[in-house]
């Protein structure tokens, strides 16, 4: 793995804030900085919440978001785009047309990664009801690497998921969607062993991994998609990059910090042993 400062590979986030720091860009802009690629943000809103949850979301005026895109992609070149928090029809729509229109979704070079972020961990809704088609239409459209968790693609499917075999079909109905690549991950299962799935119209890969017993797992769906895209900018295959993400996300759980009251943060921060003092 490259050593920090030799930053040559870059990745656009598109997603929420989280002032705590354990999720949304604060967690992407960590991944990505861990794995030695330069993250740019634009941020489509900013929240209320820490570790107990989201209280409140303010969301930023479309035309901001797609000024952030521009401003962006005008200035320097994108070797992947990693989508979090959509929260509307609307932004959906605008994302959509300001990649389109600085035709990103025309390079085959540059993968987008979209996080579908449906819900928060305490519940708080972060995708409006209205939006889903609209995500769904995105899905068909620009055809990213999905990384759902087990209720976002309930959602996306209208299907239940309640073992490995529903894991594996509800994925295939995701490809259908239009996803080029499903990561779906299994940490809502409540069985011993957790089981995250690669998925493509060809194969499916399972990864499987003693359950870790612990409240601290603040943003792990935000950084398994940074850490996804870290790795695809540095043009490891996607399955590739899907064993190294995941390698990454198990050992950030691992050695958490252990902060706050609630659902505390993973860390970000496992693999840097080089340090200024």
């Amino acid at each position: 793995m490259n050593k920090i400062n030799n930053l040559s590979k870059t990745v656009l986030v598109i997603a929420g804030s989280d002032p705590s720091g354990g999720a949304g860009i604060q967690a992407d802009l960590k991944t990505l900085t861990s794995l030695s690629v330069y993250g740019m943000t634009a941020i489509t809103a900013l929240t209320e919440q820490n570790t107990n949850g989201v209280s409140d979301i303010f969301e930023i005026p479309l035309d901001f978001v797609v000024k952030q895109i521009n401003c962006c992609l005008s200035d320097i070149h994108i070797n992947a785009v990693k989508i979090g928090m959509l929260h509307s029809a609307e932004l959906i729509l605008a994302v959509y047309e300001a990649l389109n229109d600085n035709n990103i979704l025309s390079k085959k070079d540059i993968n987008i990664v979209l996080d579908p972020v449906m819900v928060a961990k305490g519940g708080h809704k972060l995708l409006k009801e209205n939006a889903v088609d609209a995500l769904k239409n995105f899905i068909y459209k620009v055809h990213p690497v999905l990384t759902p968790n087990i209720p976002e693609a309930e959602i996306l499917t209208g299907m239940k998921i309640n073992n490995l075999t529903d894991m594996k079909n509800v994925g295939k109905e995701i490809i259908k969607l239009g996803a080029s690549h499903v990561i779906l991950k299994g940490g809502h299962m409540e069985t011993p062993v957790m089981t995250d799935l690669y998925i493509d119209d060809s194969e499916i890969y399972s990864i499987e991994t003693k359950k870790i017993l612990t409240n601290h797992t603040h943003g792990t769906g935000c950084t398994m998609a940074s850490a996804l895209s870290a790795f695809l900018a540095k043009s490891f295959n996607v399955k590739s990059s899907f064993v190294n993400a995941h390698k990454y996300v198990n050992n950030a759980i691992k050695t958490s910090p252990k902060f706050g009251i609630g659902n505390g943060p993973i860390n970000h921060c496992h693999n840097i042993n080089e340090f200024i003092v």
